[in-house]
């Protein structure tokens, strides 16, 4: 009779999670242990599609992310002095974002995951791995608790700045491409005065986006965009000294949401930034997600793709038994085309994001402005065929 393997991963975001669950399903013994004291909630919009949503499918999930779907509704473009530039309709955004084609928040993502790894999977929260070793048997891990953890497989699925990778690939610096970008994001204690509920509502000057998101039951959330040269000085003065100081001036509904971010105490703030890992294994240790290259959020990938991923990953132990090697050489063939197109769009439309003179942000809204005439708005959507 087999021995049932094991697993250890380190992270409960969506790579995590998806991970533990896509194992579990696989006939793994999971423990997942994560840095953060208590499991958190919200996060920003994410689209979820392609691989994602395919992976998804197959893993049983997708019912109860098609029940905490966002639908996409008006994008309405504001000049600095708050009068409407333009406005897509919420017909046109929809039929834009196309079928199997999910609008939903980082933290439901994470719920759904969480709920159905349920009483399968142990997490320990609070608790960070401070050491690893391993051989051609298993892994070891030291624990923060002051305990060991034995696995067949270590799994890094700890994000953009990852200690596994830190531990076992080599320093950070020695991976991360800087895009020259921040990026901030919080939930609004209510929607700013001048934002129309049921809209999504962005400005762009000067190397700066500021989008306030009505995300209907699920409240509203403010995000941050803006060019930088120095994005490690950028992070270490964190978002409630940093964000004012690059916002302070820029009007709109930037002053009322300035003053909810001084009162926010869960703000997500990074750089924009990349990972470039030459091999995403290191005997029995894998990295998974941001850890393993972060597309960036330019690409509107990052979310889709760890799902996929971590199904790609558990499909590939399923098929190789015994080999852990080879399932994790033929993992990594099979992601690994897939994360750098996506980061090859993220690097290619990056000054797209926040254009810093009046020239390229009208190049860049060009297509959105057509979008916005009535006529190209019905060809759009009889073209997509969408209905209601």
């Amino acid at each position: 009779m087999a021995t049932t393997k094991s697993a250890l991963v380190v992270g409960s975001g969506i790579a995590g999670l998806a991970a533990a669950l896509r194992l579990h399903q696989a006939g793994w013994r999971v423990r997942v242990v994560e840095r953060a004291p208590l499991r958190r909630g919200g996060g920003y919009a994410v689209s979820f599609a392609g691989i994602g949503y395919d992976a998804a499918e197959r893993m049983g999930i997708l019912p109860e992310l098609v029940d905490r779907h966002i639908t996409p509704d008006t994008m309405v473009y504001v000049k600095r002095d708050g009068s409407t530039s333009f406005t897509v309709p919420g017909r046109t955004v929809r039929a834009m974002a196309g079928e199997r084609n999910l609008n939903l928040l980082r933290g439901d993502i994470e719920d759904v995951l969480h709920r159905r790894v349920g009483e399968h999977v142990r997490i320990s929260y609070g608790t960070t791995v401070e050491h690893i070793e391993q051989d051609a048997d298993g892994v070891r891990a030291r624990l923060s608790d002051g305990t060991e953890a034995v696995a067949d497989l270590l799994v890094g699925a700890d994000g953009l700045h990852s200690t596994t990778r830190a531990q076992v690939f080599g320093p950070e610096s020695a991976f991360r491409r800087d895009l020259d970008h921040m990026v901030g994001v919080f939930m609004l204690d209510r929607l700013p005065r001048g934002v129309e509920p049921g809209t999504t509502a962005s400005a762009t000057d000067t190397g700066r986006t500021l989008a306030v998101i009505d995300l209907g039951r699920n409240g509203a959330a403010a995000f941050f965009g803006y060019r930088t040269a120095a994005p490690d000085a950028e992070l270490a003065a964190g978002p409630h000294t940093a964000v004012p100081r690059a916002y302070a001036d820029m009007g709109w509904v930037a002053p009322q949401v300035l003053e909810q971010l001084a009162g926010a105490d869960d703000v997500y703030f990074d750089t924009v930034s990349q990972m470039v890992v030459d091999r995403w294994s290191r005997g029995r240790v894998v990295l998974l997600g941001d850890a393993a290259w972060c597309v960036t959020l330019f690409a509107g990938y990052g979310s889709a793709l760890a799902v996929g991923g971590a199904d790609a990953l558990g499909t590939a132990l399923e098929e190789h038994g015994d080999d852990v090697a080879s399932a994790l050489a033929a993992w990594e063939a099979r992601i690994r085309p897939e994360a750098e197109r996506k980061q090859r769009l993220g690097r290619r439309v990056k000054g797209l994001y926040a254009p810093k003179d009046p020239l390229r942000l009208w190049l860049r809204d060009l297509p959105l402005r057509t979008a916005s005439r009535p006529w190209m708005s019905r060809l759009i959507q009889r073209r997509l065929q969408l209905k209601g």
